[in-house]
């Protein structure tokens, strides 16, 4: 269900498996509550990932950090990196995708041509095989759905993505990889690459991430031109 990476007096640091779901239901343990059983101390989310979605989270252990992050995440100053493949082409191997979200059908998500509160999501894009590539995403606001619409957007749902796209997999191929923030004065950065998933284990895909995406924060973004 997950890995706990990191124990911090204020917090901890788990990697999320995909298929699992963040809050209880339907007589199932969620991630936040089967961590709490095994750690034997109360949690606090301070933000969540879709039960498709596997990676990296950070969950509170005080109310008073659980505050803080909060504020963080809504300023913006908590750095995520994103790994996804999908199949096809898009029309650029880099770029920015902008546009308000709103609520479509069967709890999708619709990506606007307006930007009054866009979501806003810059990539990167690698061939893995032919049909087949890698990204890289730094979303720079916090919509639901955000990375999944995006994607889509451009013409490329993510592999096992049933809800956007058309193509069924052993998994959803989204897995949060980079985690950057300051902490009370304190600089943190966790990194993980994805577990599960034959596409996320296979050879060309964990040589073209460590090669050329190691490092994601020192990366040259591209800008909005």
């Amino acid at each position: 269900m997950y890995q706990l990476l990191s124990e911090q007096p204020d917090f901890i640091v788990i990697n999320k498996a995909p298929h699992v779901h963040f809050h209880s239901q339907d007589g199932t343990a969620g991630v936040i509550a089967q961590a709490e059983a095994d750690l034997g101390y109360k949690l606090y989310p301070v933000h969540r990932l879709d039960t498709p979605t596997s990676g990296l989270l950070i969950v509170a252990r005080t109310p008073h950090a659980a505050n803080v992050f909060t504020q963080m995440f809504t300023a913006h100053l908590v750095q995520k990196y994103y790994l996804a493949i999908a199949l096809g082409k898009p029309k650029k191997k880099q770029g920015w995708i902008i546009g308000d979200m709103a609520k479509s059908r069967r709890s999708m998500y619709k990506l606007l041509r307006t930007t009054e509160n866009p979501a806003i999501t810059q990539f990167f894009c690698l061939s893995l095989s032919e049909g087949k590539r890698a990204y890289l995403l730094k979303p720079l606001s916090g919509k639901t759905h955000q990375l999944r619409v995006a994607l889509a957007s451009i013409g490329v749902p993510i592999l096992g993505d049933t809800l956007y796209g058309h193509v069924e997999s052993d998994r959803c191929y989204l897995h949060a990889y980079c985690l950057h923030f300051n902490y009370l004065g304190q600089q943190y950065a966790f990194q993980q690459l994805p577990i599960d998933g034959e596409e996320f284990n296979d050879e060309q895909f964990r040589l073209s991430v460590n090669q050329q995406w190691s490092q994601p924060d020192s990366l040259d973004w591209p800008t909005k031109k």
